[in-house]
């Protein structure tokens, strides 16, 4: 064989190798970690649990106005198709009924483990309101169907009324270097704010705290909730949600985030802005039928929020990304 024929011949198996990487890069370069989500997506606000080892992955959701308005459970084998498998309880507990008054679902769940229990967090309000509660449920197991599941009322973790200048909406919980807990919570008002927990209770450690400020944009009506935080290389990462939900095809949220070498900051932006002082590095926008991804959380390296399906006439949908690390230390999705 020539000289010549073999540098031909080489150099048309690189050209099918390089498409054969383009393609399977066009594949599995969006959803979750290589391929489309399917199933039941109808997730709001999702909490994501990501299975380790072959165990299930779980999503638990805001709560639907049509049913029991409890927390809503997805699970799924293998974290691309999902099933809903059922509700945290079949009503709202009755406390949180007297506290916020015409509440008609619970919102925004938060999950953590811890020692031999899981931590359940949840959000009770109205819209447009701050007169809003943070609750706490345990169990010792996720799966609905286990003869161990049962859900445990610890009642309330933090609220506010209508005279404080925060809403108690919307909780993420990190653990510091230390193993300590807190709590970032908020929407609108003045922002995102922070409370230290303390274990095993879950609740607050020190409930006459005032809760610290994280994030404030500084331009009314400051359009910013969603927060969770993940700790990665020795940075706090607050992730959060900018602009407005909850309104189908018009919907215009967007995922931003920045970091703090404290779990408490100040956070800044990739360009040093800090956020309280408006500033936000956006990684996920609307991008064609994905319009206004939010509602965030983090679990072993991925990234889950919803979004409205502009291809099914702006349906809440699950959207799961892999995170990954840039040289830079910031996270892409």
């Amino acid at each position: 064989m020539s000289r010549r024929l073999i540098i031909t011949l080489s150099c048309i198996l690189a050209s099918v190798l390089v498409g054969v990487v383009i393609a399977v890069v066009a594949v599995t370069g969006n959803t979750s970690d290589s391929s489309p989500l399917t199933g039941d997506l109808a997730a709001h606000d999702p909490a994501l649990v990501a299975g380790a080892s072959g165990q299930p992955w779980y999503v638990f959701s805001t709560g639907s106005e049509a049913g029991p308005g409890t927390i809503e459970i997805r699970r799924s084998s293998d974290g691309h198709d999902w099933s809903q498998v059922g509700n945290v309880g079949t009503k709202i507990p009755a406390w949180v009924s007297e506290r916020v008054p015409g509440v008609k679902n619970l919102w925004a769940p938060e999950l953590v483990h811890h020692g031999k229990l899981w931590y359940l967090y949840y959000a009770a309000s109205t819209f447009g309101s701050n007169n809003s509660v943070i609750g706490l449920m345990t169990n010792t197991t996720l799966d609905p169907s286990s003869p161990s599941s049962r859900w445990v009322d610890r009642g309330a973790v933090t609220g506010s009324v209508p005279t404080d200048d925060f809403n108690a909406i919307d909780p993420g919980i990190v653990e510091d270097a230390h193993g300590t807990p807190w709590m970032t919570f908020g929407s609108f008002w003045s922002g995102i704010r922070q409370v230290r927990l303390s274990w095993p209770s879950g609740l607050r450690a020190d409930p006459a705290a005032v809760p610290l400020r994280l994030v404030d944009r500084k331009t009314p009506p400051n359009a910013v909730e969603a927060a969770t935080t993940v700790r990665h290389g020795g940075w706090y990462y607050l992730f959060v949600s900018f602009d407005f939900c909850c309104r189908a095809l018009n919907s215009t949220y967007n995922i931003d985030v920045g970091r703090s070498r404290s779990v408490s900051g100040p956070y800044r932006d990739e360009s040093g802005r800090p956020l309280l002082a408006g500033g936000g590095t956006k990684i996920l926008g609307t991008d064609g039928r994905q319009i206004g991804p939010g509602g965030e959380s983090a679990s072993h390296g991925y990234l889950a929020y919803h979004f409205y399906d502009g291809d099914a006439g702006g349906a809440t949908t699950l959207g799961i990304r892999k995170i990954a690390w840039g040289a830079d230390g910031w996270p892409k999705l």
